[in-house]
């Protein structure tokens, strides 16, 4: 507890900030989801106060994420699809799924999975968050221009004979569970029938229109028909936002752009009664917690939805953990990831039993913490009240706020979260496999893969795929080159024969590390803690390179992040017996000759040895 308030000016000042910036993306993301912003705002309050309590990361920013609440508006669709398009009905059943990932979260700290997340390779990684950008810049077209499927009613029209089957099908299904159906004699069915109202048929219809302009292929679908229906005002309000978004960051960063965008178009929209379409009202008052989820408990409404939830709670963790490690770099700390689980785990858990969307380690949100002071746990939780506080006093006000300008946000975020990095990389990665006449890099086609799938067809599956594929072309990737065991562990390891002549006195200046084996996905967290085995009096690092025959994309970024960091520090490194692929991958994105000159890239470790005696001088 003491240690909870060693910062307390700090921590305030992070945390305020922090809330502040969080508040738009809640309400964009609670939207976005179909629960509505307040389903955003209770999950942003929830999350981050109990994550960060509960949590193994002192500095992170937990609540709503763009990956989390991409995932969460499939299984919110599918369910409410299943319950003839009513969100109320739905649910119980949709916070029982979030509750249950959050739950595995829980189970997955305390088994002690937190340290296996690293296992996931990058190109699967960077295909999903580009597909998330996809995915949000897909289905924020239609607010942005002020076309709702439901509204349109020619479109919606068009679905009135299946919606009369639909309505037919439900009654004899209702009259099957009630064993009154007799195949000789359909009296009731025609009497239920001729009970049918045109208001019944019209509910049904406009919920078969919004279905088929569900998700990506939806609103590609009625993309013609939304250009040719364009409400200009809300394209404006939408342009507006995005310009101010973007405008204002080169301007100052001091003060969240979004913010700045919400409020000003906001209050032009408001001030000047433009007649715009306001988001759905939110709700004043504590959150009350939803009981019906347990009272109305039904097991084979959430059945199907019990590996999406595991993959829910995966993602969150993934998700998370990502950005804990953003924050060990920025604040030199080490977190605890399977404590960060468990608060992950009991903050998503929380938010779903009081309608909250669920959520993950922020990276954004989380970075301007630390930015703004924030060093302990406090900085989070003040952050979850600092939200709460907002919504007690200004949910009236929050309610005006337009659609447009939120679908605005949206878009912003979805071009923010695509993976550049990874995108950049595609044509010099090196193309390592056949397929027919064709050479293709394998990390890009699993890369594209993922991001194909994802964004057309599912989420869940694309990155199972994703992982199985990347894993089988690493296995024969390996077996094609060595059989020896990686070993690019931060251990102490005994001297080569031919470092026996290394000059003694000069053994406090420079540091020698051995690799052995391939630097993949699999071995990058040891790699990066090689740094904290030098000694500080070292200012130079030999690493020997001649057994280390393989290195994949993310080997290739833990290996720039590693001398980046040597480089702020005042560090030289020098390779001795690179072999060629690593040297192909390190050429293509410029860690050679940017960080590692040609001169200090040895064939030997004897010509390295004797450039050190003329370079290196002795002075502990």
């Amino acid at each position: 507890m003491k240690n909870l308030f060693s910062n307390i000016k700090g921590d305030a000042f992070g945390g305020i900030t922090a809330g502040i910036v969080a508040l738009p993306l809640a309400l964009a993301f609670g939207v976005s989801s179909g629960l509505g912003p307040e389903a955003g705002l209770y999950g942003a309050i929830f999350i981050s106060f109990f994550a960060a309590l509960f949590g193994g990361t002192a500095t992170q920013i937990s609540g709503p994420t763009a990956p989390m609440t991409a995932v969460s508006m499939v299984i919110i669709a599918g369910i409410v699809a299943a319950n003839d398009g009513s969100v109320e009905q739905a649910l119980p059943a949709i916070l029982t799924v979030f509750l249950l990932a959050g739950l595995i979260q829980i189970g997955l700290g305390f088994l002690g999975l937190g340290k296996y997340i690293r296992y996931i390779p990058y190109p699967v990684v960077s295909g999903f968050m580009t597909a998330i950008g996809v995915i949000i810049l897909l289905t924020q077209i239609l607010p942005s221009i002020g076309y709702y499927p439901k509204e349109d009613i020619e479109f919606v029209a068009q679905f009135k004979p299946q919606a009369e089957e639909v309505i037919l099908e439900n009654i004899l299904k209702e009259e099957a569970g009630e064993g009154i159906l007799v195949l000789e004699d359909f009296k009731e069915t025609i009497n239920r029938a001729q009970k049918i109202t045109p208001e019944q048929i019209l509910n049904e219809s406009k919920t078969l229109a919004a279905k088929e302009a569900s998700g990506t292929v939806g609103a590609i679908k009625v993309l013609p028909r939304a250009l040719k229906n364009i409400n200009w005002l809300e394209l404006m309000l939408a342009l507006g936002t995005i310009f101010i978004i973007y405008g204002f960051k080169r301007i100052t960063t001091a003060i969240p752009s979004t913010l700045v965008a919400l409020v000003i178009v906001s209050g032009i929209a408001y001030g000047f009664n433009l007649g715009y379409r306001p988001i759905s009202e939110i709700p004043g008052g504590i959150p009350i917690p939803r009981l019906e989820m347990f009272t109305n408990f039904s097991l084979g409404s959430i059945t199907p939805y019990i590996f999406t939830a595991l993959t829910l709670s995966l993602l969150g963790a993934i998700d998370s953990l990502l950005t804990s490690v953003v924050a060990d770099n920025m604040t030199k700390t080490k977190h605890k990831p399977n404590k960060e689980l468990i608060g992950q785990g009991i903050g998503n858990s929380i938010a779903a039993v009081f309608g909250g969307i669920p959520g993950a380690g922020a990276t954004i949100r989380t970075v301007v913490n630390i930015n703004a002071g924030g060093k302990t746990k406090l900085s989070g939780m003040i952050a979850g009240v600092m939200l709460l506080l907002i919504m007690l006093a200004l949910s009236d006000v929050a309610s005006k706020i337009p659609a447009a300008v939120l679908a605005g946000i949206l878009i912003t975020v979805g071009i923010g979260v695509m993976d550049y990095k990874g995108l950049k990389a595609i044509p010099s990665l090196p193309k390592d496999i056949k397929l027919g006449p064709v050479k293709l890099s394998s990390e890009v086609l699993i890369m594209l893969l993922v991001l194909f799938l994802s964004t057309f067809w599912d989420l869940i599956y694309a990155v199972g795929i994703g992982l199985i594929i990347a894993s089988l072309m690493f296995m024969k990737k390996i077996g094609d080159l060595t059989a020896e065991r990686s070993d690019v562990k931060s251990l102490k390891e005994e001297a080569w024969d031919d470092e026996d002549n290394f000059p003694s006195a000069l053994k406090e200046e420079v540091f020698i590390k051995h690799l052995k084996g391939p630097l993949f996905f699999g071995s990058t967290s040891d790699f990066q803690a090689l740094t904290e085995q030098i000694p500080e009096t070292a200012k130079t690092v030999i690493l020997r390179l001649g057994r280390m025959q393989y290195m994949d994309q993310s080997g290739l970024y833990a290996m720039e992040d590693m001398l980046q960091d040597l480089k702020k520090k005042g560090v030289r490194v020098l390779f001795v017996g690179l072999l060629r692929q690593p040297r192909y991958m390190m050429e293509r994105i410029g860690i050679i000759p940017e960080f590692i000159p040609n001169e200090h890239i040895f064939k030997d470790f004897k010509s390295c040895l004797k450039w050190i005696k003329s370079n290196v001088k002795d002075v502990y």
